[in-house]
């Protein structure tokens, strides 16, 4: 168990590296980054000042290095856009992003699962093929246009809902949230709808297709043999069993919810990551975007880690033959 660990750590390690590269190059080769920083008119002696003092004269391996180090430390240098550090400006859109990521996973999460259950023992009933009907639609439509139709439905028609922001916070020392206040929990519910809908779906969608697959293997008719209850041949047998494959897509796709929230974020002028990701482009600004690539990649590096390792829990066959190929 720990050399599988470690390994997967090291495997890990090696792609935030080649990672890190890729900001890095980014970063430099991009545009100029003096240029940007002073414009056009400034004097080749300004430039050449500028480029010394950020390090730019020096060997390529040696501000990888300079670069690697910072990242580690959180930092990536000064938004060219509004002239403050990057790592500030993560430090304050990050907890908008990661409320509505998380929001937005759970939704995904429970209701897909408890959904794609119940669609596999209900099949054919009416309420199951409602289900199935709506997950097409949630899987079809863009995420952007999933968001207009809502905000058109419950913010213009009904008026029930806030269209845009993120409503009243509360700050708890750094970090800012929504979760206290009447406003802001309103302000959540049409975004985190939106984000969740595809890979609700898609999950739901999958849980389904897989428990169907076990519910017609011989150990579930075995199981049925001994005269188990439908319960613990549903939940404790099916269930578990069907989690193994679904855990791979649904770490992915939680990963995809942090990463793919621009969308979301943009169409609700939601005040997140996503949101400060789309102003840097349209203003090039490149130490966010390189910062927002780093970030990401490291989501989906930890998230895939976690699923890696939650193999075990879910399934004793990995463990059997990890202990076997020890002997």
């Amino acid at each position: 168990m720990l050399a599988f660990i470690l390994r997967r750590v090291f495997q890990a390690a090696l792609v935030m590296l080649a990672v890190a590269l890729v900001a890095f190059a980014l970063f430099n080769y991009v545009g100029d980054p003096v240029n940007l920083m002073l414009g056009q008119d400034a004097t080749p002696e300004q430039k050449a000042e500028l480029r010394e003092a950020l390090g730019l004269d020096r060997p390529f391996y040696v501000q990888f290095a300079v670069f690697v180090g910072n990242a580690l430390q959180g930092e990536f240098g000064i938004s060219l856009r509004q002239a403050r550090p990057v790592s500030l400006l993560i430090k304050e859109r990050f907890p908008a992003t990661a409320e509505l990521a998380l929001t937005a996973a759970l939704l995904a999460l429970v209701l897909g699962v408890a959904m794609g259950v119940y669609t596999a023992l209900r099949r054919g009933g009416f309420l199951a093929n409602v289900l199935l009907t709506v997950s097409l639609i949630g899987v079809s439509l863009p995420t952007f246009l999933i968001g207009i139709l809502l905000i058109l439905v419950f913010a213009v028609t009904l008026q029930w809902l806030p269209s845009y922001g993120r409503g009243e916070v509360v700050q708890l020392g750094w970090w800012s949230t929504g979760f206290l206040t009447k406003d802001g929990l309103r302000a959540l519910i049409l975004p985190a709808i939106t984000l969740s809908l595809g890979t609700m779906t898609l999950i739901m969608r999958l849980v389904r297709s897989e428990m169907l697959e076990v519910l017609r293997t011989d150990f579930i008719k075995f199981a049925r043999a001994r005269g188990l209850t439908n319960r613990a041949i549903h939940f404790g047998h099916a269930l578990k069993n069907t989690l193994v494959p679904v855990m791979t897509i649904t770490g992915l796709q939680l990963g995809g919810i942090i990463a793919f929230a621009i969308v979301t974020e943009t169409v609700f002028q939601w005040p997140g990551l996503g949101f400060l990701f789309i102003q840097s482009v349209q203003s090039a600004d490149i130490p966010v975007m390189a910062a927002y690539l780093v970030l990401i990649s490291l989501v989906f590096v930890t998230i895939n880690l976690i699923v890696d390792l939650l193999y075990y829990v879910v399934d004793p066959r990995l463990r059997i033959e990890r202990t076997t190929a020890a002997h």
